[in-house]
This record gives structure tokens, sequence and C-alpha cells, in this order.
């Protein structure tokens, strides 16, 4: 027995040391990454910098351009997880593309957009005369990639000369698409929708509803999608100098939705002017070698270049001192409850930010920002409360609608002093959709039967039982009611009446041209149009620009600089498996708090159900 209680006593002692070497050696670990990194980013700022002078600045933004960027509720979780995408905020990207035209040691502009996303059509023509101006300013811009899209196709067109591996593909195909209705699928699943939608137009629930598209839709569809892609058309066309229907029959006879196969469109494109020509990637680089010099630097043979990573950290930063402030707060995707994340304009998050402009004292204006396509009611309701508080202080709001403004979107901005809005932004929808199923139907079919005892008339009821008459009163009310409050804020907001609106609204989108002509807008122009009409009506002679985004903790504000300072991608792999590796030592080591806790027997637990 005292042989075994020996045993014991060695083997808790043994425990007890591993653990402490396993805590400090975990510790250690943990330092010695993060020391890297501080040290890194203090001997330098990443890869060496480079002097632009004769280089090519290379533009290739890889992830999604948006207002704002937005990491989600943790940050700290989001870098060791594959959901973490690159963002690319659309006016850093235009400080940038403009900074290049200004710069005279660049000779040059490199352009690939084939890896790059767009909040929608809007933001995508905005950069693409952002690099037609570039083009204008004398710059020569080149366009060099393997595969190119409608959108990235829209931004190499803008390019000096265009260039498309042999190989590669371009798939100009335009806008729109099909989209599913699935009214007989539901039937024969025995799924009854029960349609409360307000307004004509209102057509979000109509895939579940109809076999078809109704004529309204498709009617306000066409008004909506001619005119941005006639925009886009004349862009591509005036750049390359062709006719805008030699765009539209490219777009008509080659899709090349089957990638590499839509190689046999390259010859056409080439005959045409659609791209100047063709080039492997070992001809591009001797091409660019030849008219830009070899880089003697480079530990490989290549052209001198510079990315434009290592060029807008060489870009001035603005520096406008004023005790004047006027604030940018974006709503960017769908508008729901929550914190903001990548898409979801979350209410808790937007209404936040809100309050601690109004509530900073020198804050003289708000430029609320929307590129929304709507989504909650009571979520619009809480970010429309908090921009009449701020008005209430006699803080002026000023709406900018980005690619989308609609529906929801008009919600929140009914408390705007004025409006404007992109040439090409969708905006309108006002009207509420609502589709409910029930599977009456389909319990019936199965042999499923409902009883109970309830306090209410109406207490038992959920989608498994049919809607009667009462319930259906009562939904009716529903839509109507909050329709009737839609139209009354939006007629308040514009100076209308309500018969005015609801002539416009029942639900309609509206392209924004067509929108300042019935009175939903004030304004066609962009952002920074917006910042200037707020400064004009605040009467601010000197004022600094503060963009509202996500707060960052300050040991996360120190990681993301840290990532950005050494040119490091949250998304690349290697780094994705360190700090996955990190957090999962970490989240081991802080659940051995007591040594007892090794001395359990998970097999010898009773559980209790």
């Amino acid at each position: 027995m005292n042989a075994l209680r020996s045993i014991f006593a060695w083997l808790g002692r043994f425990l007890d040391k591993a653990r402490t070497i396993m805590l400090n050696l975990g510790t250690a670990i943990v330092l010695i990454f993060f020391t890297a990194l501080i040290i890194g980013a203090l001997t330098s700022s990443g890869p060496e910098t480079k002097d632009p002078s004769g280089r090519v600045l290379f533009i290739d933004p890889q992830g999604t351009v948006v207002d704002q960027e937005v990491f989600g509720s943790d940050f700290l979780s989001s870098l060791a997880t594959d959901s973490s995408s690159d963002q690319i905020q659309t006016r850093d990207l235009i400080k940038l593309i403009r900074a290049a035209a200004e710069n005279e040691d660049i000779p040059a502009v490199f352009i690939d957009f084939s890896s790059t996303g767009f909040a929608g059509p809007t933001t995508a023509i905005n950069i693409a005369k952002e690099l037609k101006a570039l083009r204008e300013s004398g710059k020569r811009v080149i366009a060099f990639s393997d595969r190119l899209s409608t959108i990235s196709y829209l931004m190499a067109s803008q390019a000096s000369e265009v260039w498309v591996h042999p190989v590669g593909s371009i798939s100009v195909r335009g806008l729109g698409g099909m989209r599913p209705y699935q009214k007989e699928l539901f039937e024969n699943l025995k799924i009854n929708f029960h349609n409360y939608s307000q307004g004509d137009f209102k057509s979000a629930v109509e895939g579940n509803t109809r076999t078809d598209m109704s004529e309204n839709d498709r009617l306000q569809r066409e008004a909506l999608l001619n005119p941005i892609w006639d925009e886009m058309k004349l862009l591509m066309a005036e750049a390359r100098g062709i006719q805008p229907d030699d765009i539209q029959s490219f777009a008509d006879d080659y899709v090349g939705f089957f990638g590499e196969a839509a190689m046999g469109n390259i010859a056409y494109a080439e005959a045409n002017n659609i791209i100047d020509g063709t080039k492997s990637f070992p001809e591009f680089r001797k091409y660019m070698i030849k008219e830009f010099g070899l880089d003697e630097e480079a530990e490989t043979e290549t052209y001198k270049t510079i990315s434009y990573n290592e060029f807008s950290k060489q870009i001035d930063k603005d520096s406008t001192d004023s005790d004047n402030q006027i604030a940018i707060i974006t709503a960017e995707g769908a508008i729901m409850e929550g914190d903001i994340a990548p898409g979801v304009a979350g209410a808790n998050g937007v209404v936040k930010q809100i309050r601690s402009a109004h509530e900073d004292e020198n804050t003289k204006a708000i430029v609320f920002r929307v590129n929304s396509p709507g989504g909650s009611i009571i979520a619009s309701e809480m970010m429309r409360d908090e921009l009449s508080a701020a008005k209430k202080k006699g803080i002026n709001v000023i709406v900018s609608m980005g690619d989308y403004a609609a529906s929801g979107g008009v919600y929140i901005s009914t408390p705007a002093d004025y409006i404007f809005a992109e040439p090409t932004t969708i905006t309108g929808s006002i009207g509420v959709a609502i589709a409910i199923p029930t599977l009456e139907n389909a319990m019936d079919y199965i042999g499923v039967n409902f009883d109970g005892v309830v306090t209410s008339k109406h207490g038992g009821w959920d989608l498994t039982q049919a809607i009667d008459d009462d319930l259906d009163k009562i939904f009716s009310k529903w839509g109507a009611d909050a329709y009737d409050r839609f139209v009354n804020f939006v007629a308040d907001s514009r100076s209308q009446s309500y018969e005015d609106i609801n002539k416009i609204a029942g639900g309609r989108v509206w392209i924004a041209s067509s929108a300042k002509e019935i009175g939903l807008v004030d304004e066609i122009g962009g952002i920074d149009d917006a910042i200037t009409y707020a400064a004009k009506i605040a009467e601010l002679e000197d004022y600094q620009v503060e963009y509202y985004g996500q707060k960052l903790s300050p040991e996360e504000q120190i990681i993301k600089e840290l990532l950005e300072n050494l040119d490091i991608s949250i998304a690349e792999p290697e780094v994705l498996s360190a700090l996955s590796g990190i957090a999962n030592l970490y989240e081991a080591l802080v659940e051995i708090q007591e040594p007892k806790a090794l001395f359990t027997c998970q097999d010898c637990m009773v559980s209790f159900d």
C-alpha cells in the first residue's frame, strides 16, 4: 500500500511539473510569435520600401471593394478561420489611383481586376471612371489577364492596351439572370404560401408564389438593368474606340461561361478591337522588361514594378486638423438586427456609430452612406430613430446612396435633410414583402393531426395549421399598417402628400435619374458631393472628415496594424495555420486551471439525463 501511495504521489508531482512546463512553453511560443511580429514591424515596414521611380505600379486588388471594411463581431477569431476575406475600401482604391495619376515618377500602371469583387455595378462603374481618368491623364495603363468577366473587362477596357492569355477567357455577359419560380414545387410538397405583400411591384416573394415573372417585375427590372448596362457598354466602347453595339454583339454571341472553353472568342475579340492581342505569361514578362527595364533588385527575372500595397504606404495620409467634424457612417448590406458583419448592416452596430457621432460635440453634420437593398423592419426603425435623435440636436443629416438604397434603404434615409444618389443607384421599392407558408396540407397528407388546450383564440396556432379568416384579417392589417407607416415617413421627408408618394410606391424600384424626377432623391452625385454639401449646409469653412467603422480592441488593433505593416494577408494559409495553432494551444492551456482536473476519469463519470 505504501508503495502504491508513493507511485501516486510521484505521478502527481510529475503531472504538476509537466503542466507547469507546458504552460511556460505555451506562453513562450505565444510571446515569441508576437515578439517576432513586433520586431518585424519596428525594424521594417514589411518588404523593403521601394522607390517608385521608374517602376510600374501593379494594381491587382484581391478581395471585395466595399464602402467600409467590416471584420465581424469577433476579429481575433476570424483570423484563424477561412471565412476571413480581404476588403478594399472604395475611398482607399480611388485615392491610390489618383495618386498614381499625379506621380510623375511612375511611368505606367498595370491593372488586373480578375480577382476583385464589387458591392454592385455602381461601385464598379465609379472605379472604371477613375481608371479612365488615369488613362486620360497621360499615364500609360496596361491590362493583362487570363480571364475577364463583365466587371473585370469593364476595368480592363479603360487601359491604354489590353492583353489576354491565348487560352484565356473573356466572358462579357451583361447584367441580369434567371430566377427560380417554385409555386408548383411547393404545391407538390403541399405547402401553401399566403402572400400579404403590399405593393403591386413588390416582387421579393414572387419566387415562392408564382410560376413566372410578373409583368410589373419584368417592367421595373428592364427599367433598371438597361440604363446600367448602357452606361457600362458606353464606358467600354469609348475606351476601345468602338461602338456600344459592338460590345452588345460580343455579349450576345460569346457568353463564355464554360471558362477555358471560351478561348474560341479570343480571336474574335482581337479582330474587333475588344482587346489588343494575346500574350503568354513569359511573353508578357519579356514585353514589360523591354518596355520598362529589368529589375536588378529582384531575385528572378522580371520588370521594374511596385505593388499597390507598397505604393499605398507611401501616399500621404489626410491630415486636416479641425474641431469641426463631418461624420461618415455606412449602412452596407442587408439591414438586420444585431452586430455589423460582412454583408450585414447590423442595426446595433450602426446605431452605436450614429449615437457616438451625435454625442461628439465636434460633429456638425452626418453623411449617411446607404448601400443596402433593405431588410428587417425593426432594424430599419432603430437606425431611423437614431438619425432622428441626431437631427433633434441640430445636426444636419445628408444621405449618400450607393449601389442600392431600396426598401429598408429608403426607410432609413427618411430623416435626411438632403439625398444624393449615384447615377446608377437603385432605389425605391417602397412596399412590404410578406409571405407566410403553412403546412396543413402536408400534415394531413402524412397523417399528422393537432389538438390541445389554449387560453386564447389563436394561442396554439403555428405554421403547421391553416390560416382562418380572422388570422387572414390580422395578417392583412399587419402588412397594410406597415406599408402606410412607410409611405407616410417618405411623404413627410420629401414634403409630399401620402397620395403622391403612393403613386410612385407600390414596391416599384427606380434608377436614380428617374428617382430624381419623381422626387425620391434631391441630386445626382457621389459621396464627395454629399460631403461638400454637408459642409455647405453646416456653414463650415474648415472641417475634417471622420469615417466611423468597427472599433477594434487595443490588442485587435495592434495585431491588425502588425499584419498590415508586415504586408501579410490574414487569408494566407501559412498565417491561418499559425494563428489557428496558437489559438488552439492557448485555449487548451487556459482550460487547465487546476491540477486536479488532470486526475479525472472520463469513463468513470455518471451522466444524469
